[in-house]
Protein backbone atom coordinates (compact mmCIF):
# COMPACT_ATOMS: atom_id res chain seq x y z
CA UNK A 1 0.00 0.00 0.00
CA UNK A 2 2.83 2.40 0.89
CA UNK A 3 4.42 1.72 -2.51
CA UNK A 4 1.11 2.38 -4.28
CA UNK A 5 0.66 5.70 -2.47
CA UNK A 6 4.24 6.66 -3.32
CA UNK A 7 3.72 5.94 -7.01
CA UNK A 8 0.44 7.86 -7.08
CA UNK A 9 2.10 10.85 -5.44
CA UNK A 10 5.08 10.61 -7.74
CA UNK A 11 3.13 10.65 -10.99
CA UNK A 12 0.73 13.30 -9.76
CA UNK A 13 3.68 15.59 -9.08
CA UNK A 14 3.88 18.60 -11.44
CA UNK A 15 7.20 17.32 -12.76
CA UNK A 16 5.24 14.47 -14.36
CA UNK A 17 2.42 16.63 -15.70
CA UNK A 18 0.98 15.03 -18.79
CA UNK A 19 0.87 16.40 -22.30
CA UNK A 20 -2.74 17.63 -22.05
CA UNK A 21 -1.61 20.34 -19.61
CA UNK A 22 1.00 21.55 -22.09
CA UNK A 23 -1.52 21.32 -24.92
CA UNK A 24 -4.04 23.29 -22.88
CA UNK A 25 -1.53 26.08 -22.42
CA UNK A 26 -0.69 26.06 -26.12
CA UNK A 27 -4.37 26.08 -27.10
CA UNK A 28 -5.25 28.99 -24.82
CA UNK A 29 -2.22 31.02 -25.88
CA UNK A 30 -2.87 30.39 -29.56
CA UNK A 31 -6.50 31.42 -29.18
CA UNK A 32 -5.40 34.65 -27.51
CA UNK A 33 -2.92 35.36 -30.29
CA UNK A 34 -5.45 34.66 -33.05
CA UNK A 35 -7.93 37.00 -31.43
CA UNK A 36 -5.36 39.77 -30.92
CA UNK A 37 -2.75 39.35 -33.64
CA UNK A 38 -3.43 42.72 -35.30
CA UNK A 39 -2.84 44.50 -31.99
CA UNK A 40 0.25 42.36 -31.28
CA UNK A 41 1.76 43.42 -34.58
CA UNK A 42 0.87 47.07 -33.99
CA UNK A 43 2.56 46.92 -30.59
CA UNK A 44 5.72 45.56 -32.20
CA UNK A 45 5.57 48.17 -34.96
CA UNK A 46 5.31 50.97 -32.38
CA UNK A 47 8.45 49.66 -30.69
CA UNK A 48 10.32 49.28 -33.98
CA UNK A 49 9.47 52.83 -35.00
CA UNK A 50 11.70 54.22 -32.21
CA UNK A 51 15.24 54.47 -33.70
CA UNK A 52 17.69 52.51 -31.57
CA UNK A 53 21.22 52.84 -32.95
CA UNK A 54 23.43 52.10 -29.96
CA UNK A 55 25.54 55.25 -30.39
CA UNK A 56 22.55 57.63 -30.19
CA UNK A 57 21.99 58.15 -26.47
CA UNK A 58 18.84 60.24 -26.90
CA UNK A 59 17.10 57.53 -28.90
CA UNK A 60 18.38 54.80 -26.60
CA UNK A 61 16.88 56.58 -23.60
CA UNK A 62 13.54 56.90 -25.44
CA UNK A 63 13.58 53.15 -25.98
CA UNK A 64 14.46 52.49 -22.34
CA UNK A 65 11.66 54.69 -21.00
CA UNK A 66 9.16 53.13 -23.42
CA UNK A 67 10.13 49.59 -22.41
CA UNK A 68 9.94 50.41 -18.72
CA UNK A 69 6.33 51.46 -19.20
CA UNK A 70 5.56 48.22 -21.07
CA UNK A 71 6.93 46.19 -18.15
CA UNK A 72 5.05 48.27 -15.60
CA UNK A 73 1.79 47.65 -17.45
CA UNK A 74 2.36 43.93 -16.77
CA UNK A 75 2.66 44.58 -13.04
CA UNK A 76 6.44 44.56 -12.83
CA UNK A 77 8.68 46.56 -10.56
CA UNK A 78 11.16 48.30 -12.85
CA UNK A 79 14.31 50.34 -12.67
CA UNK A 80 17.05 51.50 -15.01
CA UNK A 81 20.43 49.99 -14.17
CA UNK A 82 23.45 52.08 -15.11
CA UNK A 83 27.19 52.01 -14.76
CA UNK A 84 29.12 55.26 -14.57
CA UNK A 85 28.78 55.58 -18.34
CA UNK A 86 26.84 54.05 -21.20
CA UNK A 87 23.24 53.08 -21.84
CA UNK A 88 20.85 51.81 -19.16
CA UNK A 89 19.65 48.26 -18.69
CA UNK A 90 15.87 48.11 -18.32
CA UNK A 91 15.22 45.80 -15.38
CA UNK A 92 11.85 44.33 -14.46
CA UNK A 93 10.79 41.90 -11.76
CA UNK A 94 7.61 39.89 -11.24
CA UNK A 95 7.32 37.50 -8.31
CA UNK A 96 5.02 34.48 -8.45
CA UNK A 97 3.40 33.22 -5.21
CA UNK A 98 4.71 29.75 -4.37
CA UNK A 99 7.42 29.71 -7.05
CA UNK A 100 10.87 28.64 -5.89
CA UNK A 101 12.75 29.18 -9.17
CA UNK A 102 13.66 32.50 -10.78
CA UNK A 103 14.23 32.91 -14.52
CA UNK A 104 16.07 35.91 -15.92
CA UNK A 105 15.10 36.82 -19.48
CA UNK A 106 17.81 38.61 -21.45
CA UNK A 107 17.12 40.64 -24.58
CA UNK A 108 18.68 43.80 -25.99
CA UNK A 109 16.83 46.81 -27.33
CA UNK A 110 19.64 48.59 -29.19
CA UNK A 111 20.33 47.99 -32.87
CA UNK A 112 22.97 48.22 -35.56
CA UNK A 113 23.51 51.41 -37.58
CA UNK A 114 21.63 51.69 -40.88
CA UNK A 115 22.36 53.03 -44.34
CA UNK A 116 18.85 53.89 -45.60
CA UNK A 117 20.07 54.03 -49.20
CA UNK A 118 20.63 50.25 -49.11
CA UNK A 119 17.12 49.49 -47.86
CA UNK A 120 14.03 48.95 -49.98
CA UNK A 121 12.04 50.86 -47.35
CA UNK A 122 12.68 53.23 -44.47
CA UNK A 123 14.29 51.15 -41.68
CA UNK A 124 12.46 53.23 -39.05
CA UNK A 125 9.07 52.99 -40.74
CA UNK A 126 8.19 49.29 -40.43
CA UNK A 127 6.33 47.76 -43.34
CA UNK A 128 4.59 44.42 -43.78
CA UNK A 129 5.00 42.27 -46.90
CA UNK A 130 2.96 39.19 -47.74
CA UNK A 131 6.18 37.15 -48.11
CA UNK A 132 9.93 37.61 -48.26
CA UNK A 133 11.20 40.51 -50.37
CA UNK A 134 13.46 38.27 -52.45
CA UNK A 135 10.43 36.09 -53.24
CA UNK A 136 8.51 39.06 -54.62
CA UNK A 137 6.79 40.08 -51.40
CA UNK A 138 4.19 42.82 -51.83
CA UNK A 139 3.58 45.49 -49.19
CA UNK A 140 0.39 45.20 -47.13
CA UNK A 141 -1.11 48.49 -46.03
CA UNK A 142 -1.41 48.84 -42.25
CA UNK A 143 -4.92 50.24 -42.73
CA UNK A 144 -5.91 47.03 -44.55
CA UNK A 145 -4.47 44.71 -41.90
CA UNK A 146 -6.92 42.17 -40.53
CA UNK A 147 -6.94 38.65 -39.11
CA UNK A 148 -6.02 36.00 -39.92
CA UNK A 149 -2.51 37.11 -40.94
CA UNK A 150 -0.43 34.64 -42.92
CA UNK A 151 2.60 33.42 -40.99
CA UNK A 152 4.77 33.81 -44.11
CA UNK A 153 4.23 37.58 -44.01
CA UNK A 154 7.25 39.59 -42.91
CA UNK A 155 7.87 42.84 -41.06
CA UNK A 156 10.80 44.85 -42.43
CA UNK A 157 12.57 47.26 -40.07
CA UNK A 158 15.80 47.60 -38.12
CA UNK A 159 15.71 45.30 -35.07
CA UNK A 160 12.64 43.47 -36.35
CA UNK A 161 14.57 40.29 -35.57
CA UNK A 162 17.56 41.48 -33.58
CA UNK A 163 16.24 41.92 -30.94
CA UNK A 164 12.92 43.70 -30.37
CA UNK A 165 10.55 40.97 -31.54
CA UNK A 166 11.48 38.59 -28.67
CA UNK A 167 10.57 41.38 -26.24
CA UNK A 168 7.13 41.62 -27.82
CA UNK A 169 6.79 37.83 -27.85
CA UNK A 170 7.52 37.45 -24.13
CA UNK A 171 5.23 40.32 -23.14
CA UNK A 172 2.45 38.87 -25.31
CA UNK A 173 3.01 35.46 -23.70
CA UNK A 174 2.45 37.09 -20.30
CA UNK A 175 -0.72 38.78 -21.57
CA UNK A 176 -2.04 35.50 -22.99
CA UNK A 177 -1.40 33.56 -19.78
CA UNK A 178 -3.02 36.30 -17.74
CA UNK A 179 -6.08 36.40 -19.99
CA UNK A 180 -6.45 32.61 -19.71
CA UNK A 181 -5.88 32.75 -15.93
CA UNK A 182 -2.92 30.37 -16.25
CA UNK A 183 -0.50 31.08 -13.40
CA UNK A 184 3.22 31.50 -13.88
CA UNK A 185 5.37 28.65 -12.56
CA UNK A 186 8.48 30.78 -11.92
CA UNK A 187 9.50 34.19 -10.74
CA UNK A 188 10.67 36.24 -13.71
CA UNK A 189 13.15 39.04 -14.18
CA UNK A 190 13.91 41.06 -17.30
CA UNK A 191 17.38 42.29 -18.29
CA UNK A 192 17.03 44.44 -21.41
CA UNK A 193 20.46 45.66 -22.47
CA UNK A 194 20.97 48.90 -24.38
CA UNK A 195 24.47 48.55 -25.82
CA UNK A 196 24.85 44.95 -26.99
CA UNK A 197 25.42 46.07 -30.57
CA UNK A 198 28.17 48.39 -29.33
CA UNK A 199 30.10 45.50 -27.79
CA UNK A 200 28.60 45.72 -24.27
CA UNK A 201 31.39 47.97 -22.93
CA UNK A 202 29.65 48.56 -19.58
CA UNK A 203 28.08 45.14 -19.10
CA UNK A 204 30.62 43.85 -16.58
CA UNK A 205 30.34 47.02 -14.49
CA UNK A 206 26.54 46.75 -14.38
CA UNK A 207 26.63 43.05 -13.45
CA UNK A 208 29.11 43.75 -10.65
CA UNK A 209 27.19 46.77 -9.36
CA UNK A 210 23.81 44.97 -9.27
CA UNK A 211 25.07 41.45 -8.60
CA UNK A 212 22.60 40.72 -5.78
CA UNK A 213 19.60 42.09 -7.68
CA UNK A 214 20.48 40.02 -10.74
CA UNK A 215 20.60 36.64 -9.03
CA UNK A 216 18.50 33.98 -10.76
CA UNK A 217 18.42 30.21 -11.11
CA UNK A 218 18.91 30.41 -14.87
CA UNK A 219 19.42 33.12 -17.50
CA UNK A 220 17.61 32.61 -20.78
CA UNK A 221 18.97 34.60 -23.73
CA UNK A 222 16.17 35.33 -26.19
CA UNK A 223 18.49 36.37 -28.99
CA UNK A 224 19.59 34.85 -32.28
CA UNK A 225 17.89 32.73 -34.96
CA UNK A 226 16.18 29.35 -34.98
CA UNK A 227 17.70 26.43 -36.88
CA UNK A 228 18.17 26.68 -40.64
CA UNK A 229 15.40 24.08 -41.06
CA UNK A 230 13.01 26.56 -39.36
CA UNK A 231 12.74 24.26 -36.36
CA UNK A 232 13.10 25.90 -32.96
CA UNK A 233 16.30 25.20 -31.14
CA UNK A 234 17.93 25.56 -27.74
CA UNK A 235 21.62 26.48 -27.70
CA UNK A 236 23.83 25.80 -24.70
CA UNK A 237 26.96 27.72 -25.57
CA UNK A 238 28.88 30.03 -27.86
CA UNK A 239 32.33 30.10 -29.31
CA UNK A 240 34.76 32.73 -28.14
CA UNK A 241 36.32 35.18 -30.55
CA UNK A 242 39.40 37.30 -30.89
CA UNK A 243 41.26 38.77 -33.82
CA UNK A 244 44.60 40.17 -34.87
CA UNK A 245 45.73 42.55 -37.60
CA UNK A 246 49.03 41.53 -39.16
CA UNK A 247 51.12 43.94 -41.23
CA UNK A 248 54.17 42.64 -43.09
CA UNK A 249 56.73 44.99 -44.66
CA UNK A 250 58.66 45.09 -47.92
CA UNK A 251 60.66 47.97 -49.44
CA UNK A 252 60.03 51.47 -48.09
CA UNK A 253 58.64 52.60 -51.48
CA UNK A 254 56.81 50.73 -54.26
CA UNK A 255 59.21 49.16 -56.77
CA UNK A 256 58.82 48.33 -60.45
CA UNK A 257 58.21 44.58 -60.57
CA UNK A 258 60.21 44.22 -63.76
CA UNK A 259 63.30 45.95 -62.45
CA UNK A 260 63.16 44.54 -58.92
CA UNK A 261 61.01 41.39 -59.11
CA UNK A 262 62.67 38.20 -57.84
CA UNK A 263 64.99 40.45 -55.82
CA UNK A 264 63.04 42.72 -53.47
CA UNK A 265 60.97 40.79 -50.86
CA UNK A 266 57.27 40.90 -51.71
CA UNK A 267 55.15 41.52 -48.56
CA UNK A 268 52.07 39.94 -50.17
CA UNK A 269 53.92 36.67 -50.66
CA UNK A 270 55.47 36.82 -47.19
CA UNK A 271 52.09 37.37 -45.53
CA UNK A 272 50.39 34.71 -47.65
CA UNK A 273 53.04 32.17 -46.67
CA UNK A 274 52.68 33.10 -43.01
CA UNK A 275 48.90 32.61 -43.10
CA UNK A 276 49.20 29.27 -44.90
CA UNK A 277 51.65 28.12 -42.24
CA UNK A 278 48.84 28.64 -39.69
CA UNK A 279 45.92 27.06 -41.53
CA UNK A 280 45.43 24.65 -44.41
CA UNK A 281 42.65 24.60 -47.01
CA UNK A 282 40.68 22.04 -44.97
CA UNK A 283 40.47 24.51 -42.07
CA UNK A 284 42.92 22.54 -39.92
CA UNK A 285 44.88 24.93 -37.70
CA UNK A 286 48.58 24.07 -38.00
CA UNK A 287 49.84 26.01 -34.97
CA UNK A 288 51.63 23.69 -32.55
CA UNK A 289 49.62 22.61 -29.45
CA UNK A 290 46.58 24.60 -30.63
CA UNK A 291 44.06 21.84 -29.97
CA UNK A 292 45.48 20.75 -26.61
CA UNK A 293 43.01 22.81 -24.56
CA UNK A 294 39.88 21.86 -26.51
CA UNK A 295 37.27 20.29 -24.21
CA UNK A 296 36.17 16.83 -25.43
CA UNK A 297 32.59 16.50 -26.62
CA UNK A 298 30.42 14.83 -23.96
CA UNK A 299 28.17 11.85 -24.64
CA UNK A 300 25.08 14.04 -24.33
CA UNK A 301 26.51 16.61 -26.73
CA UNK A 302 27.47 13.89 -29.21
CA UNK A 303 23.94 12.49 -29.05
CA UNK A 304 22.48 15.97 -29.67
CA UNK A 305 24.75 16.47 -32.68
CA UNK A 306 23.78 13.09 -34.12
CA UNK A 307 20.09 13.93 -33.71
CA UNK A 308 20.31 17.39 -35.27
CA UNK A 309 19.12 17.78 -38.89
CA UNK A 310 21.75 17.40 -41.59
CA UNK A 311 21.68 20.72 -43.45
CA UNK A 312 25.02 20.57 -45.24
CA UNK A 313 23.63 19.82 -48.69
CA UNK A 314 20.85 22.38 -48.24
CA UNK A 315 23.33 25.09 -47.29
CA UNK A 316 25.79 24.22 -50.06
CA UNK A 317 22.97 24.51 -52.60
CA UNK A 318 21.77 27.77 -51.06
CA UNK A 319 25.27 29.26 -51.04
CA UNK A 320 26.44 27.97 -54.41
CA UNK A 321 29.17 25.74 -53.00
CA UNK A 322 30.39 22.49 -54.52
CA UNK A 323 32.26 21.52 -51.35
CA UNK A 324 32.84 22.45 -47.72
CA UNK A 325 35.96 22.42 -45.61
CA UNK A 326 37.07 19.59 -43.38
CA UNK A 327 35.42 16.36 -42.32
CA UNK A 328 32.07 16.22 -40.58
CA UNK A 329 28.84 18.17 -40.69
CA UNK A 330 28.43 21.88 -40.02
CA UNK A 331 27.16 21.20 -36.48
CA UNK A 332 30.33 19.25 -35.70
CA UNK A 333 32.64 21.78 -37.30
CA UNK A 334 31.48 24.62 -35.06
CA UNK A 335 32.44 22.53 -32.03
CA UNK A 336 36.05 23.06 -33.12
CA UNK A 337 38.28 26.13 -33.11
CA UNK A 338 38.42 28.10 -36.34
CA UNK A 339 40.84 30.49 -38.00
CA UNK A 340 39.24 32.79 -40.54
CA UNK A 341 40.96 35.29 -42.85
CA UNK A 342 38.65 38.28 -42.52
CA UNK A 343 40.51 40.64 -44.78
CA UNK A 344 43.64 40.90 -46.95
CA UNK A 345 44.85 44.19 -48.42
CA UNK A 346 47.84 45.56 -50.29
CA UNK A 347 48.34 48.16 -52.97
CA UNK A 348 44.75 49.36 -53.22
CA UNK A 349 42.17 48.31 -55.81
CA UNK A 350 44.32 48.84 -58.90
CA UNK A 351 46.58 45.92 -59.83
CA UNK A 352 49.90 47.64 -60.59
CA UNK A 353 53.12 46.08 -61.82
CA UNK A 354 54.80 46.90 -58.54
CA UNK A 355 56.16 45.32 -55.41
CA UNK A 356 54.20 46.90 -52.57
CA UNK A 357 55.61 48.39 -49.39
CA UNK A 358 53.39 46.38 -47.06
CA UNK A 359 50.54 43.89 -46.86
CA UNK A 360 47.89 43.61 -44.15
CA UNK A 361 45.54 40.83 -43.14
CA UNK A 362 43.01 40.53 -40.34
CA UNK A 363 42.62 37.07 -38.84
CA UNK A 364 39.66 35.98 -36.73
CA UNK A 365 39.95 33.16 -34.21
CA UNK A 366 36.87 31.33 -32.93
CA UNK A 367 37.54 29.61 -29.63
CA UNK A 368 35.82 26.71 -27.88
CA UNK A 369 35.93 25.60 -24.24
CA UNK A 370 38.51 25.33 -22.61
CA UNK A 371 40.62 27.65 -24.76
CA UNK A 372 41.42 31.14 -23.57
CA UNK A 373 42.27 34.28 -25.50
CA UNK A 374 45.55 34.66 -23.62
CA UNK A 375 46.67 31.12 -24.51
CA UNK A 376 45.66 31.51 -28.17
CA UNK A 377 47.63 34.73 -28.41
CA UNK A 378 50.66 33.05 -26.86
CA UNK A 379 50.54 30.09 -29.25
CA UNK A 380 50.08 32.32 -32.32
CA UNK A 381 53.01 34.54 -31.41
CA UNK A 382 55.28 31.55 -30.73
CA UNK A 383 54.31 30.15 -34.14
CA UNK A 384 55.05 33.45 -35.89
CA UNK A 385 58.47 33.67 -34.27
CA UNK A 386 59.15 30.09 -35.33
CA UNK A 387 58.52 31.24 -38.91
CA UNK A 388 61.50 33.61 -38.41
CA UNK A 389 59.41 36.78 -38.12
CA UNK A 390 60.32 39.64 -35.84
CA UNK A 391 57.18 40.83 -33.98
CA UNK A 392 56.54 44.51 -33.33
CA UNK A 393 53.47 46.32 -31.97
CA UNK A 394 54.19 49.71 -33.58
CA UNK A 395 55.12 50.66 -37.14
CA UNK A 396 58.85 49.81 -37.42
CA UNK A 397 61.37 52.58 -38.01
CA UNK A 398 63.88 52.57 -40.84
CA UNK A 399 66.65 51.11 -38.72
CA UNK A 400 64.49 48.14 -37.74
CA UNK A 401 63.49 47.53 -41.36
CA UNK A 402 67.15 47.60 -42.43
CA UNK A 403 68.33 45.14 -39.77
CA UNK A 404 65.44 42.62 -39.52
CA UNK A 405 64.69 40.28 -42.43
CA UNK A 406 60.99 39.58 -41.79
CA UNK A 407 58.91 41.98 -39.69
CA UNK A 408 55.26 41.67 -38.71
CA UNK A 409 53.25 44.16 -36.68
CA UNK A 410 50.54 42.57 -34.52
CA UNK A 411 47.50 44.46 -33.23
CA UNK A 412 45.29 42.21 -31.08
CA UNK A 413 41.58 42.66 -30.33
CA UNK A 414 40.11 41.97 -26.89
CA UNK A 415 37.31 39.60 -27.88
CA UNK A 416 35.08 37.18 -25.96
CA UNK A 417 35.97 33.96 -24.16
CA UNK A 418 34.06 30.76 -25.07
CA UNK A 419 31.28 29.41 -22.86
CA UNK A 420 29.11 26.31 -22.69
CA UNK A 421 26.44 25.19 -20.20
CA UNK A 422 26.16 21.47 -19.57
CA UNK A 423 23.26 19.81 -21.35
CA UNK A 424 23.02 17.36 -18.42
CA UNK A 425 21.92 19.94 -15.83
CA UNK A 426 18.37 19.49 -14.48
CA UNK A 427 17.40 22.91 -15.86
CA UNK A 428 18.79 22.00 -19.28
CA UNK A 429 16.70 18.83 -19.44
CA UNK A 430 13.60 20.54 -18.04
CA UNK A 431 13.83 23.45 -20.46
CA UNK A 432 14.12 21.31 -23.58
CA UNK A 433 11.19 19.16 -22.44
CA UNK A 434 9.01 22.19 -21.70
CA UNK A 435 9.74 23.81 -25.07
CA UNK A 436 8.98 20.61 -26.98
CA UNK A 437 5.70 20.29 -25.09
CA UNK A 438 4.88 23.96 -25.71
CA UNK A 439 5.44 23.65 -29.46
CA UNK A 440 4.11 20.13 -29.78
CA UNK A 441 7.12 18.94 -31.76
CA UNK A 442 10.81 18.04 -31.32
CA UNK A 443 13.33 20.87 -31.24
CA UNK A 444 16.98 21.00 -32.21
CA UNK A 445 19.38 20.84 -29.27
CA UNK A 446 22.70 22.50 -30.11
CA UNK A 447 25.68 22.24 -27.72
CA UNK A 448 27.06 25.49 -29.10
CA UNK A 449 26.43 28.23 -31.61
CA UNK A 450 29.01 29.13 -34.22
CA UNK A 451 28.92 32.80 -33.30
CA UNK A 452 30.03 34.62 -30.17
CA UNK A 453 28.30 36.46 -27.33
CA UNK A 454 29.73 37.82 -24.06
CA UNK A 455 28.21 34.97 -22.01
CA UNK A 456 31.53 34.45 -20.24
CA UNK A 457 31.04 37.80 -18.47
CA UNK A 458 27.71 36.66 -17.00
CA UNK A 459 29.28 33.33 -16.02
CA UNK A 460 32.32 34.91 -14.38
CA UNK A 461 30.32 37.37 -12.28
CA UNK A 462 27.00 35.58 -11.61
CA UNK A 463 27.96 31.88 -11.98
CA UNK A 464 24.51 30.94 -13.22
CA UNK A 465 23.46 28.50 -15.97
CA UNK A 466 23.06 30.40 -19.26
CA UNK A 467 20.97 29.01 -22.12
CA UNK A 468 20.01 30.57 -25.47
CA UNK A 469 16.35 30.25 -26.48
CA UNK A 470 15.99 32.00 -29.88
CA UNK A 471 12.82 32.50 -31.90
CA UNK A 472 13.52 34.60 -35.04
CA UNK A 473 13.95 33.33 -38.60
CA UNK A 474 17.45 32.35 -39.72
CA UNK A 475 17.14 34.33 -42.98
CA UNK A 476 16.44 37.62 -41.24
CA UNK A 477 19.29 39.82 -42.58
CA UNK A 478 20.17 40.94 -39.08
CA UNK A 479 22.85 43.66 -39.00
CA UNK A 480 22.25 44.24 -42.73
CA UNK A 481 19.78 46.02 -44.97
CA UNK A 482 16.16 44.83 -45.15
CA UNK A 483 16.20 43.10 -41.78
CA UNK A 484 12.99 41.11 -41.42
CA UNK A 485 10.87 39.05 -39.08
CA UNK A 486 8.78 36.15 -40.40
CA UNK A 487 5.48 36.34 -38.52
CA UNK A 488 5.22 32.59 -37.97
CA UNK A 489 8.39 32.87 -35.90
CA UNK A 490 6.68 35.49 -33.76
CA UNK A 491 3.60 33.29 -33.32
CA UNK A 492 5.78 30.28 -32.40
CA UNK A 493 7.86 32.43 -30.07
CA UNK A 494 4.79 33.54 -28.14
CA UNK A 495 3.72 29.93 -27.59
CA UNK A 496 7.23 28.83 -26.67
CA UNK A 497 7.83 31.55 -24.09
CA UNK A 498 4.34 31.07 -22.65
CA UNK A 499 5.07 27.37 -22.22
CA UNK A 500 8.34 28.15 -20.46
CA UNK A 501 6.74 30.62 -18.06
CA UNK A 502 3.75 28.38 -17.32
CA UNK A 503 5.49 25.00 -17.08
CA UNK A 504 9.22 25.27 -16.33
CA UNK A 505 8.76 25.56 -12.59
CA UNK A 506 6.63 22.40 -12.55
CA UNK A 507 9.01 20.27 -14.60
CA UNK A 508 12.25 21.60 -13.10
CA UNK A 509 12.29 19.54 -9.90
Amino acid sequence: MNLLIFLLLLFCHPAYASDPDARAVRTKVREYRQQNEVQIIRDLVDLLAIPNVAANQEDIRRNADYLAVLLQKRGMKTQLLKADAGSPVVYGELNTPGADKTVMLYMHYDGQPVNPENWDSDPWQPILRDKALESGGVEISWSALKSPIDGESRIYARSASDDKSPITAVLTALDALNAAEIPLSVNIKFFLEGEEEAGSPNLAAILEKYKVLLQADVWLFCDGPVHQTRRNQVVFGVRGVTGVRLTVYGPNRPLHSGHYGNWAPNPIVLLSDLIMSMRNTDARILIADYYDDVRPISETERKALDESPDIDEQMRNELGLAWSEGEGRLEERIMLPALNVRNFQSGGEAARNAIQTEATAVLGFRLVPDQTIARVRELVEVHIRNQKFHIVTETPDLQTRKTRKKIVKLQWEKGYEPFRTSMDLPVSKALTRVIEEALGEPIVKMPTAGGSLPLFIFDRILQTPLIIVPMVNHDNNQHAENESLRLQNLWDGIEMYAGILARLGQVWQ
